[in-house]
Order: structure tokens, then sequence, then C-alpha cells
């Protein structure tokens, strides 16, 4: 911290503890306090504070109490103030949230002042307490979100599982809970709401996240409420949240193959499954530039993030860039209510086609069968013989692992598939731009009247958090040659099964083939980030 021994010009206040102070008079709080290395003026102001009721001796733990005994004696006092000027009411963690009173103070003391920015105003507490006398939820504040539910009064069991939590994004920033639960609650039962608040500004980071009790409630939500007006020109984005095991990185060699990547990335972080590359449109021995990273779980691909996102690691001597794979629209279940192809997986190398083809049709007319690594694809001439094998094999024991059975999720098209794959081309040169400006490169000379970088459409609803993502098989049984060169073979050139669509980006005003200069221009830009 900035402020430690020897770093801060006020430390003779903070370890002014030789005074001569007379304990004899004190409180047995008071003469731990001190003993523990907390200024005795310090200590002297939160006695005041226990004499309120808004804070107690037993709210403060070691966390907290290390931290004010870092402080200066007149920054102690600004971070007890504004703690005793903040609402506690619905503080559950009092010791947390004052260390989060004092980590705001130290990054308000590292960026400048703003002499526009007044108060902010806080939400409807009438109204918030209306909510909760309604419907007997708590709501538990930090200094980094607002959270309501979860669990709900009378609830047993797990939370709700993978489908039932929303994202919602493009929040003016002075909106609370007592506006989104009224809103968010027509959809369906709410099992909890986060919304994450901004401690420097006290107001709200542009977006929620919302927990249904069911999955019917969130796609709801989405259906109802994505691109709806919540004040007169301001409107969210709402869409279904799943977490996240894939991630995209960019930036790599394009002679590298499947196995050699699989083999550079197993090196840095644990729990890597797959590695799915895309072939280059003009060379079908060479992936596009950008490669996704599958893991078994979350948490394995978070971890993953943090280590190749340090800018230590080189990947044959490229600094690659990392980020979420993007999400991929679930489809509805109008759609699904007409899918006659069932996913099969966790198959063991002893699963034939012939096999699975010779179990399935034995519930109804099987048209083909088509087995892609430990997964395949089953594709059934009617519906209710589909949903029928489903029902009976589903978690059968074959050849030693029980096999996982669901209805596929449709694909998108190729041509809408292509775009994807070009869109995220766009993408990874812009974060490549954007990380060159950043050195000091200078931008590329602009081609044809009006011309600029492209920049993200509005329908990327400001993801600016690092847990947000998309999880395992997400849909698309665009690997079954069925839908990808069938007769051709080439199966690894379209092994984008849980692909999601990029966020569109806008083409540059006036944009012409790159010639000579751009070209010249990101190549410059590649070799410097690449010796940086």
């Amino acid at each position: 911290m900035a402020e430690r021994d020897g770093d801060n010009p006020n430390q003779k206040h903070l370890m002014d503890h030789s005074e001569n102070v007379d304990l004899t008079e004190k409180s047995e709080e008071f003469k731990k306090l001190v003993e523990y290395g907390l200024n005795p003026k310090v200590v002297s102001k939160l006695e005041e504070i226990f004499k309120t009721g808004k804070l107690s001796y037993n709210d403060l733990d070691e966390r907290a109490l290390d931290a004010i005994k870092e402080f200066p004696v007149d920054g102690a006092f600004t971070v007890l103030k504004q703690f005793l000027d903040s609402s506690l009411e619905h503080v559950s963690n009092k010791s947390a949230f004052l260390c989060g009173v004092m980590k705001t103070y130290r990054q308000k003391m590292k960026v400048p002042s703003n002499p526009s920015t007044g108060a902010t105003k806080g939400p409807d507490e009438e109204k918030i307490k209306a909510i909760l006398d309604r419907t007997g939820y708590t709501l538990d504040v930090t200094t980094g979100q607002r959270k309501y539910g979860g669990p709900p009064p009378n609830w047993t069991g797990p939370p709700p599982g993978s489908g039932c939590e929303i994202f919602v994004g493009k929040i003016p920033k002075d909106i609370f809970e007592d506006e989104l639960i009224p809103l968010f609650e027509k959809c369906g039962p709410l099992w909890d709401l986060r919304l994450m608040m901004d401690p420097l500004t006290g107001q709200n980071r542009g977006y929620a996240f919302i927990t249904y009790k069911t999955k019917q409630g969130a796609q709801n939500a989405v259906k109802q409420l994505d691109n709806h007006e919540i004040r007169k020109g301001k409107f969210i984005g709402v869409t279904v949240s799943i977490n996240n095991h894939r991630l995209f990185v960019g930036n790599i060699p394009k002679n590298r193959g499947k196995d050699e990547l699989f083999e550079e990335f197993t090196k840095h972080a644990p729990g890597l499954t797959e590695v799915i590359i895309y072939s280059s449109p003009d060379d079908k021995k060479k992936n596009r530039g950008f490669c996704f990273l599958e893991y078994d779980s979350h948490k394995a691909a978070s971890l993953a993030k943090r280590r190749l996102s340090t800018g230590r690691i080189k990947v044959w001597g490229c600094d690659i860039i990392v980020d979420w794979a993007d999400p991929q629209e679930e489809p509805d279940e109008e759609t699904m209510s007409k899918v006659k192809v069932l996913y099969a997986r966790n198959l063991t190398a002893d699963v034939t086609e012939e096999k699975l083809k010779e179990m399935f049709e034995q519930y109804g007319k099987v048209e083909r069968v088509k087995k892609i690594k430990d997964y395949a694809f089953i594709h059934f001439d009617d519906r209710d013989h589909a949903v029928k094998a489903m029902n009976a094999l589903n978690g059968k024991e074959v050849c030693g692992a029980p096999m996982q059975v669901s209805l596929a999720k449709p694909p998108s098209d190729k041509k809408k598939k292509e775009e994807i794959l070009r869109n995220r081309e766009r993408r990874m040169m812009q974060m490549m731009q954007q990380r060159a400006m950043m050195m000091g490169i200078p931008p590329p000379p602009p081609r044809g009247r009006g011309a600029r970088l492209p920049m993200p459409a509005a329908r990327n609803y400001d993801y600016d958090y690092d847990y947000y993502g998309y999880g395992d098989y997400q849909g698309g049984y665009a690997a079954d040659p069925y839908y990808d060169d069938y007769y051709g073979g080439r199966y690894d050139d379209y092994y984008d099964y849980g692909y999601g669509a990029t966020p569109r980006l806008r083409e540059p005003v006036g944009r012409a083939r790159a010639g000579p200069e751009r070209v010249g221009y990101v190549a410059g830009v590649l070799s410097s980030i690449v010796h940086h």
C-alpha cells in the first residue's frame, strides 16, 4: 500500500504510540485496541462510533484493524466519518464494509478530484422497505454490490442451476434495486439480484446479475426486457448468463496445430480439455491466428485467463491476447421443440458409430450417427423417437462409462458462422491496435474519407467484469459433418460446438482492402508487440 511505513509524510501520526497516554481510566476495549497498535486518537474516535450503536468492538476483525492501523490519523478520521455517514441498515458485515470504505478512500487519493461531482442520490429507502416487507427477502449492501435475496425465504435445496441467471447491461448509473426489482419480478419469481456498485462514485457500474427460480423466468426476462426503455432514451440489454469454461486466445502462430497448442497451453494452467481452431479460408493448412481453449470448469478457465493475461507469457515468441469466449444465444423452447437430433457425450474410444446406431435404433429409425472424439450426434427421422431414446439411454453405462444424452442445440448456418469468425479476427486486430497505442506506437494513417478504427456496437452491454461468461456445450452440432462438409471430412475446421456470436463490429467508413500501407502497419505492430 502507498501509505506504509517510510512512504507517508504523515507517518509520524501513525506510529506516535509512544506518547504518554493514561490508560487507567480507559475501557478494556480501548486498551486492547491500543495494544493492537492503533493510535490512541483513532481509538478514541472508534469509541465515539461504538456509542452510536452503528459499530461495536466485536464487529471489527483483524483485517479491518490491520487496515486502520496503516492509516495516518487524519486519514483514519476521514474514513471513519465516511463510515459513520453511510447507511448501514442493510450491511451485514460491517468490518468488510469498513474495509471497502478504506479501499475506496485510497483509490480516490490516487486520482484527481472532480469538483463537479456532487453527492450521489441513493435509493428510495421507503420503496426498498416496502419491497422487503412484502417479499420477506433480505438486502445485503457492501461497497462493491447490493444483493437482494439469495436465498429467498423458505428456500431449501441448492441454488437454481444453469440458465436461470441473466445479465442486465446498460443500466443508468443512478438506478437502484428499488426500480429493478418490480420490473424484473414481472417475468417470474426472483431468487436474487446483485447490482454491481462503483465505490468511488456511489453509483452502480451499469450492470447487474439477476437469478430467477426457474429457467422460464430468465427466458421471459430476455424476451420481454431486452432493449427495454427503462428511462427516456435509455435502453437496457438482457441476456442469459452461464458460467464460461472457454477462453479466446489471439495472435497465435498460424502454422501451429491443435496438438501443439494443447501441449503449449497445458504448461501454463491446469484443467485444459480441448483446443479448438479454425482453418484459414485461404490456406486450410493454417489456423486463423486465434484459438479457443476449453477448460473443465469455470474456475480453471478463470485461473488460466489470469495467468495468460499477465503479459509475461509468450507463445512461440508471440504476445498473446486473451479474452473470454463470446456468448451464444440460447435457443428458445419453440426451436428446441422441433429438434430431432440427440447429443451423446462421455463416450469411450470403444464406442463406435455402429454400436451407437444399434443402441438408439431400438427406439425409432435413425437416419445417421456421427461420432467425434468423445461425443456423437444421432439423427432421428422423428422427434418423438428421439425423445424416447433420450429418456431411456441418458445415464446408461456404455463400455464402462455413463453416457449422457440430451437434445442437440441447432447450429447457426455457414454464412453466419463465417461472419462470426471474421468478426473475431477484426476484434483481435482491434485489441492488438489498442495494445500498440498503449505502447506508444502510432495508429495507421486513415484510408478513405472519414476512415476510423472499428468500434464495438451497442450490443456489447459494457461487459467490464472478469467472471461473466458462458459454459459447457452451448449447442450447435456444427461439428457434425451433416452441417459442415459432410463428405469432406474436415471436422476440425468447424469444431465449434459452444462457439457463440461475437458482438458485431462496425466496419470503418470508406474501408478498402488492406493495401501495402496498412499491411506494413499491421506487420509493424506485430513486430513491436512481439519484441516489446
